[in-house]
């Protein structure tokens, strides 16, 4: 097992990441404060650890272990959903000093963060990530919240967790598609801030997408590693944090045109993050050689490179306009300085902008 912190002052937590954690009892106790524990997992992940779960946390005396299993998926992901949390925590009579689980991907993750944050003004809550992108992006940073029908992730709070615990043996149940859009957040941190990341990965995606055990572990804990860093220094996304949206803003587009979940989320921002180079190499940032080989990387890992073809130009604006990161009206982007370099600009020349969004196929092959 490895440890890493997210350092936040008197507020900092461990991220373990290993093989066959959700068995270990010491991991969770000590950051569990009362004698309650509410476990928040969908129907997927339910039969495959819900009870591994439950077990491991009824070894601790007097421990009262309830839970709720919501629908799976993003489309589940609203305010209706979170209902099922407050309810399950009032009839089961969860008092302040309670602990929430999250056991599952990032949309259980999301909505357990933000029923913690909520309930009784804020209580503690523990991610226990079971997918790729809830491992790597999602379980650390405490951005929680659901989606509007306008807006993904438009109603939210920060609200750190008390620790985030990565077994990576669940990679073993993760469908192929699943994989693949955990990969997308991967890549992204080599494009944002570790180049030398982003190196490994060229030469080391085959070996990812045969889940080779040593491969995702070490992406794993390399990709927590870096998102650890980002939010030590900037935690509610006033400055470098915002980085970490590369290619978002198009894929959120995407995602609310088609509507929620038929884009994964990893698959949406995948797309996004070729489209944001796209837009970084027409204003002269990268090569036309490294936008191909980012191309070329995003197609190993199975990913799309284009988004939906029947999104117009009208489409993506009119949802960019309501994305997060608009402030006072301008669309801000997350774009290339360089490979393992991003930056964030309000400046972007609406003509280049349209030109990236006009692409549609021919994105990536100047």
């Amino acid at each position: 097992m490895h440890t890493l912190t997210v350092d936040l002052g008197d507020r900092s937590y461990p991220i373990y990441i290993g093989t066959g954690l959700l068995d270990r009892a010491e991991l969770y106790t000590p950051h569990i404060k009362g004698r309650q524990v509410l476990i928040v997992t969908n129907e997927t992940v339910a039969p495959l650890y819900l009870q591994r779960v439950k077990t491991a946390l009824q070894q601790t005396s007097g421990l009262q272990v309830d839970e709720v299993i919501l629908p799976d998926g993003e489309a589940f992901k609203n305010l209706d959903t979170l209902n099922l949390i407050y309810d399950a925590l009032l009839e089961k009579r969860h008092n302040r000093t309670t602990t929430l689980l999250a056991l599952g991907g990032g949309v259980i993750g999301d909505m357990c963060g933000y029923a913690a944050a909520s309930y009784q003004r804020g209580v503690n809550f523990i991610q226990v990530p079971t997918t790729l992108l809830s491992q790597v992006d999602s379980s650390v940073g405490g951005k929680t919240g659901v989606n509007h029908r306008l807006g993904k992730n438009m109603i939210g709070a920060f609200h750190q967790p008390q620790c985030v615990l990565a077994d990576t043996e669940t990679m073993n149940t993760l469908p192929e598609r699943e994989l693949s859009a955990g990969i997308a957040e991967v890549i992204k941190y080599g494009l944002i801030c570790d180049e030398p990341f982003y190196r490994w990965l060229q030469d080391n995606m085959p070996a990812l997408m045969a889940r080779d055990p040593r491969a995702l572990a070490y992406a794993i804990e390399r990709s927590c590693q870096n998102k650890a860093e980002v939010v030590a220094q900037d935690e509610t996304e006033s400055g470098i944090r915002a980085t970490l949206n590369l290619g978002h803003t198009f894929g959120h587009a995407i995602e609310s045109h088609q509507g929620y979940g038929q884009w994964l989320h990893g698959e949406a921002v995948g797309a996004g993050m070729l489209q944001a180079a796209d837009l970084s190499w027409r204003m002269g940032n990268i090569s036309a050689p490294e936008l191909e080989a980012l191309r070329a990387l995003l197609q190993q890992a199975g990913l799309p490179v284009t988004g939906p073809a029947d999104m117009t130009v009208d489409d993506y604006l009119s949802r960019m306009v309501v994305d997060k990161k608009v402030l006072d009206g301008r669309i801000r982007l997350v774009l290339l300085q360089r490979i393992g370099e991003a930056c964030i600009t309000s400046e972007v020349s609406r003509e280049l902008l349209l030109q990236t969004l006009q692409a549609g196929n021919r994105l990536g092959c100047p």
